[in-house]
């Protein structure tokens, strides 16, 4: 047995330059760590991100008071544990909480020790990270989501859709997939250069131009499609984010003008949208709480991937509510909205087990660390979303999966959509 001696951890910072954790597990001469990332556009239902808020030194967004606990009480209290019994480890930090959405230790305090011991197991273990999930044999790679225009509470425009990502259907291979996904980003660089608008990017890496209309995005989208050699919904699909708790007051949306409109018509213009551009993804496009819109929706849309996000915020409670309510086919799995890996874990088991497709993804704010690319593969989730092709925090995730594919050879397949 790989006995646990040591448990520290520091203040590093995130891709959008705030502070976050970074913790590391020891065990004899070897060690792991593991960093949290940290989201913008959160769901209310996410465990909580502890931060010394009145520490002014750091704008109150410090994170001492959390590594404190880690070096002292979590550490005291992992010693001479199994690094190789994750749900053990995972349910003594749970418990030392003791709250249901983690806010006396935090939840980015336990993830960061929960990614770090799962990953030193696998060193111990001598085997890659994906290994050491719940998948054993017939890995799969999963079709990237890549984000290629940011609006909403990720850019600084009036776009009001947060994402608007393309996904390489027609791909045989994840390098295949990078490669075309590489094409239309590049292509629709040079048109946005064209039109004179900036070529800067939003907090997940892609571009940010100063339009917004949704429709104008998508125009923009499908041309560099078509310039890149491929044609829209059939060898690349546009997916979108709406993160629709944005644009919600008083049982009314603003999703596709400044306007707010009821649902009814907001589902109309909804399905417009989708014939018109083929799309073939939609993320939170209701509020986290309007679970009857989302049942609407779904039952009105056929064959479009509906995706969860702030609706279930990974957690095994509010995911059997939206399965008996109907409210979509899909889940996006972030870690740190439910804080450790044995819980995730247990979200993504529910998950297959009902049909629904399971989606990993990373936050706006991340950092070079790459677990999530390996969980993608360790759980054969199909899809993952990991921003765009720039900003090194995005790209550690395709390259990690590229590493993967080569690590798998013969045996390296794609998921199926």
């Amino acid at each position: 047995m790989s006995k646990i001696t040591r448990v520290k951890a520091r203040q590093v910072f995130d891709s959008r330059g705030n502070p976050t954790i970074e913790a590391e597990v020891f065990s004899k001469q070897l060690s792991c760590k593991a960093i949290c990332p940290s989201g913008a556009s959160t769901g209310t239902y996410e465990a909580h991100e502890k931060r010394d808020k009145k520490n002014k030194k750091y704008l109150g967004r410090s994170v001492f008071t959390p590594i404190k606990i880690i070096n002292s009480t979590i550490s005291k209290k992992l010693l001479n544990k199994n690094v190789h019994n994750q749900e053990l480890i995972d349910s003594i930090l749970i418990n030392l909480d003791g709250t249901k959405n983690k806010t006396k230790i935090g939840a980015n305090a336990i993830l960061s020790v929960s990614m770090a011991v799962k990953k030193l197991s696998s060193k111990i273990k001598k085997i890659p990270l994906y290994k050491n999930f719940l998948v054993k044999k017939n890995f799969k790679l999963p079709y990237p989501m890549m984000n290629i225009i940011n609006g909403g509470a990720h850019a600084n425009n009036k776009l009001r859709i947060q994402e608007f990502m393309i996904r390489p259907d027609s791909a045989k291979s994840f390098t295949e997939a990078v490669r075309m996904c590489f094409l239309v980003v590049q292509n629709l660089k040079k048109i946005i250069s064209k039109k004179g608008m900036s070529i800067s990017v939003g907090d997940e890496g892609g571009f940010a131009p100063m339009i917004s209309s949704n429709e104008e995005a998508l125009k923009l989208i499908i041309k560099s499609i078509e310039m890149a050699g491929f044609k829209n919904g059939k060898q690349i699909s546009i997916c979108l984010d709406v993160a629709a708790n944005e644009l919600y007051k008083k049982n009314k949306y603003s999703i596709h003008s400044s306007k707010y409109i009821s649902t009814n018509k907001t589902i109309q213009k909804y399905l417009k949208l989708i014939k018109k551009f083929k799309i073939k993804s939609i993320e939170d496009p209701f509020d986290e709480n309007d679970w009857l819109a989302w049942s609407k929706f779904k039952k009105a849309s056929k064959k479009l991937q509906i995706v969860g996000d702030d609706l279930y915020v990974t957690n095994l409670e509010r995911l059997k509510k939206g399965f008996l309510n109907e409210s979509s086919n899909s889940i996006l799995i972030k870690l740190n909205q439910i804080g450790t890996v044995s819980e995730t874990l247990d979200v993504i088991r529910f998950a297959n087990n009902i049909g629904y497709e399971t989606i990993i993804s990373h936050r706006s704010g991340d950092s070079e660390d790459t677990f999530i690319a390996d969980l993608a593969v360790g759980t054969n989730s199909n899809q993952i979303k990991t921003g765009s092709l720039s900003r090194s925090e995005r790209v550690s995730k395709y390259n990690q999966l590229l590493r993967i594919e080569e690590d798998l050879l013969a045996k390296a397949k794609m998921n199926t959509l």
